[in-house]
């Protein structure tokens, strides 16, 4: 028997505790690990359970407020206490990062590759000509299409996924010891996340890379994990390896998680059976005829064709999953159908007024039955603002309710997505990725909107809080009525809540129909692979299938 890898990274009793108004908020409490050369280990747990923090905390991310205790070290080096100079060599060098949320990781007003460059300059001793070689390389390597191009394309001209994989190519882009992953693959379409998952994968086995992986997504554990840490509620309840976690989970909080991972092809649960499809003769929310939208191109190329004579229809009542890869055109044509992005050509109507010629003044009052979840929270809610005002902000823009109603909607709305109540008075920067995204989700319901946009509403939550939000969130859809174009890359998600699927690839629509007609019946090669591409929470089927995709089987 082959004796095991040292031990590169560990935590032993490590405590974290955030300095507030009251008393002192403990988020994680006396947690340890340790993770392997070459091992991947996964954190999993509820939003707020401290996955993030424990992680954060070793390599000095936390703010002043912060109180550590406990040990953190790599290879025999104490990191708890590092300081300025010393932490930086650790950090991009030896341990790497790859955040969350994307839109608020990278520098608005610097280029792709420049932010890459930046990463390479400063750890490694090569000309900046080299670093952009390199940039281009790194690009390419984690599935960015025309790297060339892309590497001079700053982060608002890129789609959520592609940001997502410049976050991932900076991370690797000076190899690493240890990568903390904290939710790499959360933007990520299907078919790309599995190539990502191969990218960390063979980055393990040629440079002996650890990686700490911290998701919700318990099919990519299944895909990557050697062993699984579970916290809830700050600390380490169960560890085990991944046969071990998936197949004899032994804590109660372990069953549960393993639970509500909506499967595909699984049950639907009976609250969302009961929705009813929308009668033949419902009247129509949105309707698009032959749209383009068409964005400049740098000077001399040609315009990017971002949405190309897309046709299709939604009903009151109804919802209409929009699935796809990142950049297909999903949230160009959701935004569209809220305003916010203007077309080139075609027609597109919206709750009975077109939209393209609509006066100011006229589509102010349109937007007042309209609504957007956005797809990162962190840059969609207002720092300033505490969660009671960011979700009552659109009552009080369009001057609707007394100090006292809007207090009451705020209480409502916090209830329904499952936040306890003393949240309102948070801040968002107190809160996790995944209760932000809840935050974003009742402001969208606080006017009641007649139309809702979601851009993967749910993709930023814990299995166990998504499964009773997408509850909550198909009856409130079924009692207020209104339609939602529900725009998202997880096909088990859709399989639990859309009427129809329309399925777009490279800004063009390719195969639209029923849920039924679409996931268990798919005509276009394409479709079939995005099914093909959806984690399944299961180790040994996940072995199997990416031994298959890498010609092994």
């Amino acid at each position: 028997m082959t004796s095991p890898a040292p031990v590169l990274l560990e935590a032993t009793n490590l405590s974290v505790s955030f300095q507030t108004d009251g008393p002192p908020v403990r988020a994680v409490k006396r947690v340890s690990f340790e993770v392997r050369k070459g091992e991947i280990l996964a954190i999993v747990g509820e939003s707020g359970s401290g996955k993030t923090v424990s992680s954060r905390a070793m390599v000095g991310l936390l703010p002043r407020t912060a109180r550590i205790e406990g040990e953190a070290r790599i290879d025999q080096t104490e990191l708890i206490g590092l300081h300025g100079e010393a932490i930086r060599r650790v950090r991009g060098d030896r341990i790497a990062m790859i955040f969350q949320e994307p839109s608020t990781a990278l520098d608005p007003v610097r280029t792709a590759g420049w932010q890459i460059c930046e990463a390479l300059l400063s750890h490694q001793n090569i000309s900046r000509k080299e670093a952009m070689a390199r940039a281009v390389e790194l690009l390419d390597l984690v599935g960015i299409p025309d790297p060339e191009i892309r590497v001079h394309s700053y982060p608002h001209q890129l789609s959520g996924g592609q940001k997502q994989r410049v976050m991932i190519a900076m991370a690797i882009s000076c190899d690493p010891e240890v990568i903390i992953a904290d939710e790499p693959t959360t933007a990520l379409d299907v078919t790309v996340q599995a190539q990502i998952l191969d990218l960390l994968h063979d980055l393990r086995e040629r440079l002996g890379t650890a990686i700490i992986l911290i998701t919700h997504n318990m099919g990519v554990v299944a895909d990557m994990a050697d062993r699984v840490a579970v916290m809830f509620r700050g600390e380490l309840v169960e560890q085990g390896t991944a046969e071990q976690i998936f197949n004899d989970p032994q804590h109660p909080y372990t069953k549960h998680l393993l639970g509500s991972v909506p499967r595909l092809g699984g049950a639907r649960p009976a609250t969302m059976d009961a929705v009813a499809a929308p009668p033949v003769e419902a009247e129509l929310a949105l309707s698009v005829r032959h749209l383009d939208v068409f964005f400049p191109g740098r000077i001399g190329s040609p315009p990017v064709k971002a949405v190309k004579d897309v046709s299709l229809e939604l009903h009151r009542h109804e919802i209409l999953a929009l699935v796809g890869e990142s950049g297909s055109g999903k949230t160009t044509l959701g935004r569209c159908a809220v305003g916010l992005q203007l077309p080139t050509g075609g027609e597109l109507t919206v709750l009975g007024q077109e939209l393209r010629g609509i006066r100011p003044a006229a589509l102010r009052a349109l937007r007042r039955r309209l609504a957007f979840v956005f797809q990162d929270p962190a840059s969609s809610l207002n720092p300033r603002m505490s969660v009671a005002d960011c979700i009552s902000e659109p009552m009080r823009v369009h001057r609707t309710g007394t100090k006292a109603e809007r207090e009451a909607r705020v209480a409502e709305l916090l209830d329904a997505v499952e936040l306890p109540s003393d949240y309102a008075n948070r801040y968002p920067h107190e809160l996790s990725g995944g209760q932000r995204q809840r935050v974003s989700l009742a402001r969208a319901l606080v006017m009641d909107p007649e139309l809702l946009v979601a851009d993967e509403p749910t993709s930023a939550l814990d299995v166990s809080v998504q499964a009773k939000v997408l509850e909550v969130f198909v009856r409130l859809q079924h009692q207020m009525g209104f339609a939602c174009l529900f725009i998202t890359h997880d096909l088990a998600v859709v399989d639990l809540l859309a009427d129809r699927i329309a399925v777009m690839r490279s800004g063009e629509l390719v195969e639209l129909g029923s849920r039924e007609e679409v996931l268990r019946n798919p005509q276009q090669q394409y479709t079939k692979d995005l099914i093909e591409a959806v984690p399944i929470p299961d180790p040994v089927v996940q072995k199997a299938r990416r031994d298959v995709r890498r010609g092994k089987a």
